[in-house]
């Protein structure tokens, strides 16, 4: 099976000395944004993507997802990849901490 290793220290250079996220800290979002914190998230997200979503690729293009009577099916794993993904806070990164999120800056939280 194939493996993949994240690029976090290109993340790490981007967030540090291309976007210079450390300038914005006088902004809400960035202010709890501290350099260990990015670099704390970009390692944390890389061991998810290595070891949690990378191994169902594979999985995920042989099986798919399918539609059956109205209701959709993913392949095998990927809801329990889902709910580590949740567990984790993933997806609340960069929501309102009025709301359960984290109010961090969009810059670290973009997924795509």
């Amino acid at each position: 099976m194939p493996s993949y290793k994240a690029p976090t220290l290109d993340y790490q250079f981007l967030m540090h000395h291309v976007f210079n996220l450390e300038n914005y800290n006088n902004l809400t979002p960035f202010q709890e944004a501290s350099p260990d914190l990015v670099d704390a998230i970009l390692q944390e997200a890389a061991k998810l993507t290595e070891n949690v979503f990378q191994p169902l690729n594979q999985s995920g293009g042989e099986e798919g997802c399918k539609l059956e009577s109205g209701a959709v099916s993913t392949p095998k794993g990927f809801k329990e990849a889902y709910d580590e993904y949740v567990s984790g806070g993933w997806q609340g990164m960069t929501g309102d901490p009025a709301y359960g999120g984290q109010g961090l800056p969009m810059a670290i939280g973009s997924h795509k």
